[in-house]
Order: C-alpha cells, then sequence, then structure tokens
C-alpha cells in the first residue's frame, strides 16, 4: 500500500472508531474520481468524516447546509452589475471548491438538487448562458438523513446515479462508542489531521487508478453480476452498462489500494454494494436491495 495513502486511512480511523471498511471504499471512490452519499441517521458523524477526508487530502473545501429554501444561484453563483465597468461580474458560489460538502442533500427541494447534476457529472455550471470550468479535481460528498424524516425529499434517480458510491457507517461498535465517551468528540482533533498530498498529487493518482488493468475475466465477473441483477423476480430494473463502469472504476481503486496494478475478484466484492445498492429497488419487499445484492455475490461465479 502507498504509504501516504495508508497514513491517510490511519488518521481517519483515529476520527471515526472502528469503520475501517467504510473510510478504505470513500478513499477508494475518491481516487476513482466519483462523487459519494452518506446515508445515516443524525450524529453518527457523517460531517467529521467528510471534513476529514478534505483535510486529510489537502484539499480546498467548503460544506453547504442544503434547506428547502435554497436557489440554485445559492450554490452555483450570480451575475452581478457593476455599474462603473458597464459590466456584469460573476461571483462563483460554494461549488468552485474542490471538495464540496453538500449537507444533508435531501432538505434541498428538486430544482436546487438538479441543478448539482450538471457540475457532478460534466464538471462545469452554466450560469445565464456561460459556462465555468469547475477545479480539478472536483469531488461532492453528500449527506442525507432517511427520507421517512420530516422535511426531506427523495434524491432523483437521474441524481443517485450520479453518486458512484453509497455509504452508511451505522452506529459505532460498543467497544467504540464507550471509547468515544471517554476521550469525547472527534472533532475536536479536526485540528491535528495533517494532509498527506494535494489537489496536483491527488489527480495524479486517479490517473494512476485508471491505469490499473482490468483483464478479460474481471471485465466477465462483473459482467455477469450486473447481467443478474436484470433477471425477473429481483429488481423493478437492473444495472446499466454505466453501472458496470462504475464498479470497474472503483474496484480499480480498491487494488490500488491495496498496492496491485491488476483487478482480483476480491476487489469487485468489496465495492460490489456500495457502488450498486442505492441504483436498485427491490421487488422483494422482505428483502433489501443490499441483501440480494449479497447474496448474488455468493452465487454468481467467478471466471
Amino acid at each position: 500500500m502507498n504509504p501516504s495513502i495508508q497514513n491517510a486511512l490511519q488518521q481517519l480511523n483515529t476520527l471515526i472508531l472502528g469503520k475501517e471498511t467504510v473510510m478504505q471504499q470513500l478513499l477508494a471512490c475518491v481516487l476513482a474520481g466519483g462523487h459519494v452519499l452518506l446515508e445515516d441517521v443524525p450524529g453518527v458523524g457523517k460531517t467529521t468524516l467528510a471534513h476529514g477526508v478534505a483535510a486529510v487530502l489537502g484539499l480546498n473545501y467548503r460544506r453547504v447546509q442544503f434547506t428547502n429554501d435554497m436557489l440554485p444561484s445559492d450554490l452555483l453563483g450570480i451575475n452581478i452589475y457593476r455599474p462603473d465597468e458597464g459590466k456584469f461580474e460573476f461571483h462563483p458560489g460554494p461549488v468552485f471548491h474542490s471538495f464540496l460538502l453538500a449537507d444533508e442533500i435531501n432538505r434541498a427541494s428538486p430544482k436546487l438538487q438538479s441543478a448539482l447534476l450538471e457540475a457532478m457529472e460534466e464538471k462545469q455550471v452554466s450560469v445565464d448562458g456561460k459556462t465555468y470550468r469547475l477545479p480539478r479535481p472536483f469531488l461532492v460528498v453528500a449527506t442525507q438523513n432517511p427520507v421517512e424524516q420530516l422535511g426531506t425529499f427523495p434524491l432523483p434517480e437521474s441524481q443517485l446515479d450520479r453518486f458512484m458510491m453509497r455509504l452508511s457507517m451505522g452506529y459505532p461498535s460498543e467497544e467504540a462508542e464507550k471509547r468515544l465517551y471517554l476521550e469525547g468528540d472527534k472533532r475536536q482533533t479536526l485540528s491535528a489531521v495533517k494532509a498527506v498530498c494535494n489537489a496536483e498529487t491527488l489527480v495524479k493518482w486517479q490517473q494512476q487508478v485508471a491505469e490499473v488493468k482490468c483483464s478479460p475475466a474481471a471485465a466477465e465477473y462483473v459482467f455477469r453480476l450486473v447481467q443478474a441483477t436484470r433477471q425477473p423476480g429481483r429488481f423493478v430494473t437492473g444495472l446499466s452498462p454505466r453501472a458496470g463502469l462504475a464498479v470497474i472504476a472503483a474496484a480499480k481503486a480498491w487494488a490500488f489500494i491495496q498496492g496491485r496494478a491488476h483487478i482480483l475478484p476480491d476487489d469487485v466484492k468489496a465495492v460490489w454494494v456500495p457502488v450498486a445498492a442505492h441504483r436498485l429497488q427491490s421487488v422483494q419487499q422482505q428483502h433489501s436491495s443490499r441483501q440480494i445484492l449479497e447474496g448474488l455475490l455468493n452465487h454468481v461465479a467467478v471466471s
């Protein structure tokens, strides 16, 4: 494993106790150039984790608290008229940061949620007919409360598909929670987090991830998994080819973290559920999408 990446994981594991796998999955998503949706109940450390990731990667960070009265211009920016110069001047919004934390994204109206689509997909925004490029790298980490809570709007399917992974930390283990009570709020230690890289280094790592080899056997395995989601009786609709590409990209990043230049079936298994689950709706009321996807890993043969 790259020493800098190992250092990053060690620092993150001191912020959020007992969630090593989630840390690696989130970092894999970042290295693959994807966006992350953190879905959990309030108070389990979603915002602290996002802030810690931005700090350890040395990225320009901005947190935006989404509310139901926010306008697209509050996020993208606005043109302001300068009478002394006789022209409009564009004032960029919070989206013009390398690391955007969209806190409680499902509290915003669908109009604002859709305004984020172009930024996530095209790495650019359009304001008053003019297009502006976003910084590179550009990463959105969005937090989301369960949709059954008051004042929330479900994310449209088109936007869910723009998130490479949906992760959930869940409640801490008994040991980790007791340790948290003894040591205090981990947000106090954010200032001690030291960056292991910067934006330029992260872009280089992302390029190296893209060069990780995917063998025909690995591509065949992903194809079989994707095809299995399209079988009748499991999901309303199966995974698209774009979802399959996301699985490959995430698996490459997972292999890169492990220090390998090629994908193994275990790399695919490590990212399969967080990449696929939020893109699917189960038709079996007694089983969630996550449960069915985990079952497919046991039934789909490895080439």
